[in-house]
C-alpha cells in the first residue's frame, strides 16, 4: 500500500483508476477501525515515534477524491467530502449529542466523546475523555486513560506529510483551555494545569531543581506544568513572554488532579 501511495502521490493521474481511490478507500476505512495509525508508538521509552507519512498522504489523496456531498444527521445538516462517523456502538463508544468524530477518526472501547469535535486520521485510545467542547485535530494520537479537559485544543496536522502529529501519551491530564499544538508532545502522565500553551517551539522550563532545565514542545513523563513567563529582550525593549513552567513531579500514589492540586499548594501558586 505505501508504494502504490506513494505512486499516486507523485502522479495525481492515477486518481481516475478506480483501483487506486479503491486502495485509499481501503486506507481510510483501516484508519476508522484502527488498524492503521498515522504515527506509531516505539516498543520501549527511550524510542522515537514513528510517523507513517504514506498514511498522511492517503488522507490528502483521499480528500482529492471525494466529491462534495450532503448529509443529514436529526435537525443537522452538512455539506462535506467526508461523512460522520455512525459506529459508535459497536465500537462501545460513548458519544454524548452534539459530539462530531469524522469518518477515518479512530476512537478505542470506552472512550468518552462529550460535545467536542475529533478530526480524520486522529486516535483516541482506551477509556480516554475528550470533554465538552475539547478538538482532536488531525492526526493527533491521544493514548489510553487521557483526560482532555473542557475546552482543550488538540491541534492537527496534515501538510507536510513529515511533520510530526500532536502526542498526548497515555494517563495525561490535560487541564482547562490547554492548547497543544504543532507536534508537541506530552509525555506519559504528566498533568497540564488550566490554560497551559504547548507548541513545537515554547519553553517549557523545569524549576523544581537547583538551575532550570529547559525543553522545546516536550514535556517530560509525570511533569506537572502551569502557565508561565520569562523576560526577554527586544529592541524596544525587555517583555514578558509566555512559557511553560514544571513546577512538580506527579506523586505515583495521588491521582492526576491531587497531583496538580498539590504542587499548586506546595508552590504558594494559584492557578
Amino acid at each position: 500500500m505505501q508504494d502504490a501511495i506513494d505512486r499516486i502521490w507523485q502522479d495525481r493521474s492515477l486518481l481516475n483508476d478506480p483501483e487506486n481511490r479503491t486502495l485509499i478507500d481501503t486506507i481510510i476505512n483501516k484508519l476508522d477501525r484502527g488498524e492503521l495509525r498515522v504515527a506509531t508508538p516505539p516498543a520501549a521509552d527511550d524510542e522515537p515515534w514513528t510517523v507513517n507519512e504514506w498514511v498522511k498522504k492517503a488522507i490528502l489523496l483521499y480528500f482529492v477524491s471525494q466529491p462534495m456531498q450532503p448529509e443529514e444527521v436529526g435537525i443537522f445538516s452538512f455539506h462535506d467530502k467526508i461523512p460522520l462517523k455512525t459506529n459508535f456502538v459497536e465500537a462501545k463508544v460513548r458519544a454524548v449529542p452534539p459530539a462530531v468524530a469524522r469518518y477515518g477518526s479512530f476512537q478505542a472501547p470506552g472512550v468518552i466523546l462529550m460535545p467536542s469535535y475529533v478530526n480524520i486520521g486522529a486516535y483516541v485510545d482506551e477509556r480516554t475523555m475528550v470533554d465538552t467542547w475539547a478538538t482532536v485535530g488531525s492526526c493527533a494520537q491521544i493514548g489510553k486513560d487521557v483526560h482532555l479537559s473542557g475546552g482543550v485544543g488538540i491541534g492537527g496536522v496534515l501538510e507536510p506529510p513529515q511533520a510530526a502529529p500532536v502526542i498526548v501519551e497515555d494517563g495525561a491530564f490535560i487541564g482547562s483551555r490547554c492548547i497543544v499544538v504543532e507536534g508537541a508532545h506530552i509525555g506519559k502522565r504528566a498533568v497540564l494545569g488550566a490554560g497551559v500553551t504547548i507548541t513545537g517551539s515554547s519553553k517549557i522550563i523545569d524549576v523544581t531543581g537547583d538551575e532550570p532545565i529547559e525543553y522545546k514542545g516536550y514535556v517530560p513523563a509525570n511533569s506537572v506544568v502551569i502557565p508561565g513567563s520569562y523576560t526577554k529582550q527586544f529592541p524596544a525593549g525587555s517583555f514578558q513572554v509566555p512559557c511553560a513552567i514544571i513546577i512538580g513531579k506527579r506523586k505515583e500514589s495521588t491521582d492526576l488532579k491531587t497531583s496538580l492540586n498539590d504542587a499548586l499548594r506546595e508552590n504558594n501558586v494559584s492557578v
